[in-house]
Formats: structure tokens, sequence, C-alpha cells
């Protein structure tokens, strides 16, 4: 997965559970694309300050990660139920056993990780 759509999709879902400072300096560096030191000018701390701060963010979010596993979860789903979707654009060129079973065994694929 590309380095900024994981730290997205990271922020996402564990962003609440970091302090409002920390997702203040995250978002402006991660998801607003600023620069160490516009954040630092803007936040009144060091560049190195908010270098630092970035990365005991990303620690924290792929820390929780580890541990629940959401993303890896959401985007596993994602795919199945993009599957679905293409079997069911295919419909006509398919024989409707099939795309039955495949649909059915995807749909519990996707049961089974809820």
């Amino acid at each position: 997965m590309e380095k900024i759509v994981e730290q997205t999709l990271l922020y996402d879902f564990y962003g609440e559970l970091l302090t409002e400072h920390q997702q203040n300096i995250y978002e402006d560096v991660i998801l607003n694309d600023y620069s160490l030191s516009e954040v630092a000018k803007e936040q009144g701390i060091s560049r190195q300050g908010v270098h630092d701060m970035i990365k005991r963010c990303s620690k924290t979010l792929n820390e929780y990660e580890e541990k629940l596993h959401l993303v890896e979860k959401f985007v596993s789903i994602r795919e199945k139920v993009h599957s679905i979707h293409e079997l069911t654009r295919q419909y006509e060129k398919l024989e409707e056993q099939t795309l039955l079973k495949q649909i059915e065994q995807i749909s519990n694929e996707i049961l089974e990780e809820l």
C-alpha cells in the first residue's frame, strides 16, 4: 500500500486516539502537506519538535493497527466488495450458477472477517 494512503487510513481509524495537539500537527503535515517549518512556526515549536511529533504519532498509529487490525480488515473487505461488484458487472457473460457461487464464497469470506 502506498505510504501516504496507509498513513491516511491509519489516521482515519485511530486518529481520535491521539491528543488534540498531536492531531493538529499530524493533519497539517501528513494530510494538508504543510512543511515542517510552516507547522513549527504556526505551533510555536521547533522544526525538530514537529518531526519528532510526526514520528511518535506514526509509531502510535502503527501500534494500534498491530493490535487491532482494523485497517487490514477494511482493505480486505473493500477488495472483496469490489470483486462482488465486478462479478455483477459480468453477469451476462457468466453462467448464473457460477456467478452465484462466486458471490456466495466472497460474501462468506467477508462475514468471517467481521
